[in-house]
């Protein structure tokens, strides 16, 4: 599939070729702090599947739990995460931020991984009051 998409300031701008059956929310305590929420939600590329269109991204190693190192795309002037993939020359392979995509409806997640970081409270929050909008 064929996606697009920006961070919220518009610095950046990229087009990818995903896989929408690679879908997934990572539940890692790395990706509750990288986000600075709950969960994050990501789809697979294609091996080299990111190109960026427009400005170019800022990037933060980090060591993975499984002890790989891990570079984390976003864009340096309003802080929007865009990708991780693993560092090194060789073709990579991005985890695209679903959140930062165009057609982010097209792409609901298919699995959950490192559900054992999972919040507790997560299966308690198709309970809450919902509302359409924000308060005024």
């Amino acid at each position: 599939m064929n996606i697009t998409g920006r961070c919220h300031c518009g610095e950046l701008e990229f087009s990818a070729v995903v896989n929408p059956e690679k879908a997934m929310i990572c539940h890692c305590v790395d990706c509750q702090v990288l986000s600075a929420s709950a969960f994050r939600t990501v789809v697979v590329t294609e091996i080299d599947g990111l190109t960026f269109t427009k400005g170019e991204p800022k990037e933060y190693v980090k060591v993975a739990q499984s002890g790989n190192h891990r570079a984390q795309g976003f864009c340096g002037q309003c802080g929007t995460g865009i990708y991780a993939c693993a560092v090194g020359s060789e073709p990579k392979i991005y985890n695209l931020r679903v959140g930062a995509i165009d057609q982010r409806h097209e792409l609901p997640p298919r699995r959950q991984i490192w559900s054992s970081s999972a919040l507790k409270w997560l299966p308690d929050i198709k309970n809450l009051p919902s509302f359409e909008q924000g308060p005024s």
